[in-house]
């Protein structure tokens, strides 16, 4: 092979990997890594899909349960709210025999759409009594979240407890005061 014919050779083979190496980078990279962003953000819609898919078939349970959580808030009417919560206390210290030493119930209000009335209660009784007390709290139909519960023995048997209890309560919706 003559030695013009070679350089030439050479010359073609180094541009051909030049313009391949561009290309790579220029061409082929960025359509690599377009693929794999569009694989994945596929990936996710499918999820999303799925997910919503799933809510949908679940659409009436969730509507009856949001429904159900709906009435059973406190009334609208701030007074009335706080006179059911302060009943309520009054029937479980009732049925389960315990006694309320103090119950101090506030509003705070988080944003428009909804207020708590959050009651701090002490009580003392045995332990079974406070047990039904605190049954008797979560069965019962009113919006009411326990927040805190502190047992203590008033006594070196443990027969007479006291409770110190943290409640509460959940108004949608509440009128301007």
């Amino acid at each position: 092979m003559k030695i013009e014919n070679r350089q030439k050779f050479l010359l073609i083979g180094a541009i051909v990997v030049v313009s391949l190496l561009v290309a790579d980078k220029i061409i082929v990279g960025p359509l690599v890594s377009g693929w794999k962003e569009r694989t994945v953000r596929i990936a996710e819609l499918k999820r999303s899909i799925a997910q919503g898919k799933q809510i949908l078939q679940r659409e009436d349970t969730i509507r009856n349960r949001w429904d159900n959580m709906r009435t059973n808030t406190l009334p609208d009417d701030v007074s009335l709210a706080e006179n059911q919560v302060l009943r309520a206390f009054d029937d479980w210290s009732r049925d389960s025999r315990i006694s309320i030493s103090g119950i101090k119930p506030q509003w705070k209000r988080t944003t428009d759409d909804y207020m708590t009335l959050e009651c701090r209660a002490d009580a003392s009784g045995t332990i079974e009594a406070l047990t039904r007390f605190l049954y008797n709290l979560e069965k019962d139909h009113l919006a009411l979240k326990v927040e805190a519960v502190e047992i203590s023995s008033r006594d070196n048997d443990g027969q007479q407890l006291t409770l110190a209890l943290q409640v509460s309560g959940l108004l949608l919706n509440p009128l301007v005061q």
